[in-house]
C-alpha cells in the first residue's frame, strides 16, 4: 500500500512446468489457469494454512511481486514487511524471513497478522480498551485482542477459507453425482 492505494492485490498460486520447477505465471493469471492445464504444469499454492509449504516456489513468489513493485532496474534494494499468522514457530517465521531474504529484499520484517489488520482498519489499539478482531482468511482464520499496540490474547486455526470452499466443492460434486445416477446417496 501507499497511502490509501493498494499497489498489488494478487493470490498466492504459481503455474510451474513440473520437469524443470520452472514458474510460468503467478498471482491471477497463474490461478485462472487452474483446471486448463496440460499434465506438464501444476498450479500450486506455496502457502497452506498460513505458511511456506513449497520454500523455492514462495522465494521465488516474492522475488517477482518484489520486481513488479520496484520497477525492472532495482538500485536499492527494497525493504519488505511480510504478515505471519499469529502463533507460527520459530521455524516457520524464519523461513518467511529467509524467503523475503532470498526474493530480492535488503530487510525483511514481520508482522503478526492480527495486528497488521487492526492497523488496516485503523482500529484504535493504542487505548487501553480491548478491541477484537477477527480475520477469515483463505489458509487460517484468527481471532485477536488487541490493546496498548499489541495483541493480548489470539487464536488461529489453520482451517480457512480454502478447505471450506474445497468442502463446498466436494459436497456439490457427491450430490450431483448422486443424483446423475438416480441412487438413493445421503452426503456425510
Amino acid at each position: 500500500m501507499e497511502g490509501n492505494q493498494i499497489l498489488l492485490q494478487e493470490p498466492t498460486v504459481v503455474a510451474i512446468v513440473v520437469e524443470e520447477q520452472k514458474m510460468v505465471e503467478w498471482g491471477q493469471a497463474a490461478r485462472d489457469m487452474t483446471g486448463r492445464v496440460p499434465d506438464s504444469i501444476e498450479v500450486v499454492r506455496p502457502l497452506q494454512n498460513g505458511v511456506i509449504a513449497e520454500y523455492e516456489i514462495t522465494e521465488n513468489l516474492l522475488g517477482f511481486v518484489v520486481k513488479k513493485l520496484s520497477g525492472p532496474m532495482v538500485i536499492f534494494r527494497p525493504r519488505i514487511m511480510i504478515t505471519v499468522p499469529y502463533g507460527i514457530t520459530s521455524v516457520e517465521t524464519r523461513a518467511v524471513h529467509e524467503a523475503g531474504l532470498g526474493a530480492g529484499s535488503r530487510d525483511v520484517y514481520l508482522i503478526q497478522q492480527p495486528l497488521a489488520a487492526a492497523l488496516g482498519v485503523d482500529l484504535p489499539i493504542g487505548t487501553p480498551s480491548g478491541n477484537m478482531l477477527i480475520s477469515l482468511g483463505g489458509g487460517t482464520n484468527q481471532a485477536a485482542v488487541l490493546a496498548m499496540n499489541g495483541i493480548v490474547s489470539a487464536e488461529t486455526s489453520r482451517t480457512g477459507g480454502l478447505r471450506m470452499d474445497d468442502a463446498i466443492v466436494n459436497y456439490t460434486r457427491k450430490k450431483i453425482r448422486c443424483h446423475h445416477r438416480a441412487i438413493n446417496c445421503r452426503a456425510t
